[in-house]
């Protein structure tokens, strides 16, 4: 069964009888309207019943970063808290898949990988594959993972270090560049701030703790993530 986000009754009724939800909010549309799509599931959720849900939220969304995605992303995850719904949450970092953006991969292919941020930062990211896995990890051990919260990263690695992956992987030189955050703010001040925040303060997940105790949820690191890609 379908149901559009903003229709309580319609969720409601959609997840009536499930034994979980992956819930997923998007800042597409405005951020009140990403906090509005976050309160009406959870509003249906709860009238559903639903024993289990699964929250995917943003890492550090939680410590007050000031980036406006991720500070509504933790409006959703306070509002799920509040109606005291059984969940869990679950954070991805960056996305790996964000280099495969059409303007990202030609600029690979004359040899260049710009980022908003200095070569020498590293960055934690993870698949966007391997984030499903990881809900149904947690579906799988509701009774161990209900109220927690996980930031979720399976790599970490510096704008220099990813060209020189990207390099080996294409067979040709790929330089890293530092773009400037000032190049987002006519139009996304949003992203301005958050690649502010990764020099300033960066992801915080603890990949070898999550690693240890998710032994069974695929972990791609960067390099093999890239191998996996067509490039050309």
């Amino acid at each position: 069964m379908q149901a559009p986000y903003d229709d309580r009754a319609s969720l409601s009724k959609a997840a009536a009888g499930v034994d979980g939800v992956f819930m997923l909010t998007t800042p597409v549309g405005g951020i009140e309207n990403e906090i509005e799509q976050g309160f009406v599931q959870a509003s249906a959720y709860a009238d559903a019943k639903v024993p289990h849900i699964v929250f995917s939220s943003v890492g550090s969304a939680n410590l007050k970063t000031g980036i406006p995605h991720f500070e509504s992303k933790f409006r959703v995850e306070q509002q799920l808290a509040v109606l005291d719904l059984p969940h869990t949450i679950s954070a991805p970092t960056y996305f790996m898949e964000n280099s495969l953006f059409p303007d990202t991969v030609k600029a690979i292919a004359s040899g260049t990988l710009g980022i908003a941020m200095p070569a020498g930062t590293s960055l934690q990211m993870q698949s966007v594959s391997d984030i499903g896995e990881f809900a149904a990890s947690l579906f799988e051990r509701r009774s161990d993972v209900i109220g927690k919260r996980f930031d979720l990263a399976a790599d970490e690695v510096s704008g220099t270090e990813m060209a020189d992956i990207l390099g080996r992987i294409t067979g040709k030189q790929v330089v890293f560049q530092e773009l400037s955050p000032d190049m987002f703010r006519p139009q996304m001040e949003d992203m301005a701030l958050m690649f502010e925040w990764f020099e300033r303060v960066g992801y915080i997940a603890d990949i070898t703790q999550l690693r240890a105790k998710f032994q069974d949820v695929p972990r791609t690191r960067f390099e093999d993530w890239a191998k996996s890609q067509k490039w050309n």
